[in-house]
């Protein structure tokens, strides 16, 4: 697999790779005009799209079919029974990081619990699997830190593996996609929505979240079922999902730019002291140093 070097911008890509059929590709368009990426990649290997910020358009068989990948979206693409050649157009001001990897060492990765990914199922191994969505607050943090932390060049190959695999994890790592049928409550579709609505709702109001009793009133279930409901499917309580989510969405607000105290407000604190002390507690730093951290 070699690009084509005459399609690249000077500056636009860098390419890191980690491991023997695993790579990291940092594209960046700060140029007000669109630019291309053309690499050969063969059926052995999936990929995975990471746009921070900006847009761009995939085309295939020679512009007979194109795919776009949008602002803050993630993009796989997978097909066994075909190559899938990149031909990318990044738009102007965007920010793309790509990982490549062969479906065998992906799939080392998750041997004993292969059926937890979908298109590595016995249904769909042979398939061909096109996938988007929503680039998570955890996501987003991995990726600003891959496109904007600098470390020694010494370290750069161990740093970028560590990310690499953290950002795949993170991808998978959906609790809400949980088998329903393995608890009878759960395989109520309504109240599966009700619990869907308390988590839609206590993210909505981060700012003045309603006590656990009047969110259950609020979406129509008790307060037992409201609370196990929530764990089943989410993995944690409803409020250490709210503290989590509150500074993960800190994490990114505060890689884009926002100061401290805008974000502590954003998220519902009185005042920053309380902000940087729930930061600490979750991440052991402060967010000052998380920020020079990242420059």
């Amino acid at each position: 697999m070699e690009f084509q070097q005459k399609n690249i911008a000077e500056g636009l890509l860098e390419e890191i790779w980690i491991e023997d059929h695993f790579q990291v590709l940092k594209m960046k368009n700060d140029e007000n005009q669109s630019q291309t990426v053309v690499r050969e990649i063969d059926s052995n290997f999936i990929q995975f799209h990471y746009t921070i910020k900006g847009s761009g358009i995939f085309s295939f068989n020679n512009g007979a079919y194109t795919l776009p990948i949008h602002d803050e979206t993630s993009l796989l693409l997978y097909n066994p029974q075909r190559s899938l050649p990149m031909n990318l157009e990044l738009k102007p001001s965007t920010w793309i990081v790509s990982l490549i990897i062969s479906i065998k060492k992906f799939h080392s990765l998750f041997s004993s619990d292969a059926h937890y990914i979908p298109f590595l199922s016995d249904d769909n191994k042979d398939k061909k699997y096109y996938n988007d969505m929503p680039i998570t607050p955890s996501m987003a943090v991995v990726l600003n830190q891959l496109m904007n932390f600098t470390v020694h060049p010494s370290l750069n190959s161990v740093y970028h593996k560590a990310k690499a695999y953290e950002l795949l994890c993170l991808h998978f790592n959906k609790p809400g996609d949980a088998d329903v049928e393995q608890c009878p409550f759960l395989a109520d579709e309504i109240n599966v929505q009700k619990i869907k609505k308390a988590k839609d709702i206590i993210i909505d109001r981060m700012s003045e979240p309603p006590s656990l009793q009047d969110l259950a009133l609020e979406v129509g279930l008790s307060l037992a079922k409201l609370k196990d409901g929530f764990k089943q499917i989410y993995g944690e309580p409803v409020y250490t999902f709210l503290f989590d989510h509150k500074m993960e969405l800190g994490c990114k607000l505060l890689s884009q730019g926002d100061n401290v105290n805008e974000v502590g407000l954003k998220l519902g604190y009185s005042t920053s002291s309380h902000f940087i002390a729930a930061f600490k507690k979750k991440y052991g730093t402060t967010p000052k140093k998380y920020v020079s951290a990242l420059s």
